[in-house]
């Protein structure tokens, strides 16, 4: 078992195959579950943007959206045990690439949600985006490394006229610098903003990134669990590296399990307030 320099055990092939199988396969036994969390409200963020700004179809991009799982939930009303069973099950395993993808088309032609959403993928993984727009769970796909270069006209022209931007688990790895040349490429507007991040990952450096251009940034009180520990090995390097950070695991990271927290943020200008919880029953909760 490999880990990366954050001491998360390194899960990096589970991005870069020509269909979802192995993402699901791997990430099933670890109970992982925070789109599902995310659900509810990222489809409450949308409907707030929605009516607020006037925008019969709001174009959301999705940061690290590998295979399109957010897409898929919310557009199409999916679940992730849905997705688990779509992918993750052994007579699943025989077929091929082109079968999977006729399923996921008619999927997606079978549920059309009430309100129409955009969705942009950005991914540094080809494979992924991919399979998410040929399966119809993303409208558009940027394949680029933001955090390296800055992005080529066409991304640029991709990127612009963004609506709200989302996450669940990619910042830490993705950084402000991604945000920023994000947020450049819309020129004056402002995009709001939903970031799912794990609690191990200080939300400083972008929360200041963010304030100097324009945003106020609020951070949801509710925890996620994101997934458990791939081992004993991978929570005690977690833990060592949260402790130095000065991060509290005692009751969370401690029992188990990887948590994320939510952090909105939206334009100074904003007159509504932000997003801040969700009628939803069925979120997990600390």
């Amino acid at each position: 078992m490999r880990f990366d320099v954050t001491g998360k055990v390194s899960l990096d092939h589970i991005y870069d195959q020509p269909d979802p199988r192995t993402y699901f396969r791997a990430l099933r036994p670890l109970d992982y579950g925070v789109p599902q969390q995310a659900k509810p409200y990222f489809a409450k963020f949308i409907t707030e943007y929605r009516e607020s700004r006037h925008v019969a179809v709001p174009k959301v991009l999705d940061i690290g959206c590998s295979y399109g799982i957010n897409a898929a939930l919310l557009k199409y009303d999916a679940t992730m045990d849905e997705l688990y069973a779509r992918y993750g099950d052994e007579e699943r395993a025989g077929e091929s690439r082109e079968a999977l993808l006729a399923r996921d088309r008619e999927l997606a032609r079978s549920r059309q949600p009430p309100h129409a959403i955009r969705f942009v993928g950005l991914d540094t993984s080809g494979s992924a985006l991919s399979y998410a727009l040929e399966a119809g769970f993303l409208d558009a796909v940027v394949h680029a490394d933001l955090e390296r270069h800055e992005p080529t006209p066409r991304q640029r022209a991709e990127l612009s006229g963004t609506d709200l931007v989302i996450s669940t688990g990619c910042i830490g790895y993705v950084t402000e610098r991604t945000l920023t040349r994000v947020v450049r490429a819309q020129g004056v507007r402002r995009p709001w903003m939903a970031h799912f991040v794990l609690r191990m990952f200080p939300f400083d450096p972008v929360e200041r990134a963010l304030a100097g251009l324009g945003y106020r940034t609020v951070r949801v009180d509710e925890v996620f669990r994101q997934r458990r520990f791939a081992s004993p090995q991978e929570q005690a390097l977690v833990l060592d590296g949260m402790s130095a950070a000065g991060v509290d695991p005692r009751g969370l990271e401690a029992e188990g399990w990887l948590y994320a927290q939510l952090y909105l943020s939206r334009p100074h200008n904003d007159i509504t307030g932000p997003c801040t919880g969700t009628n939803d029953p069925n979120r997990e909760q600390s």
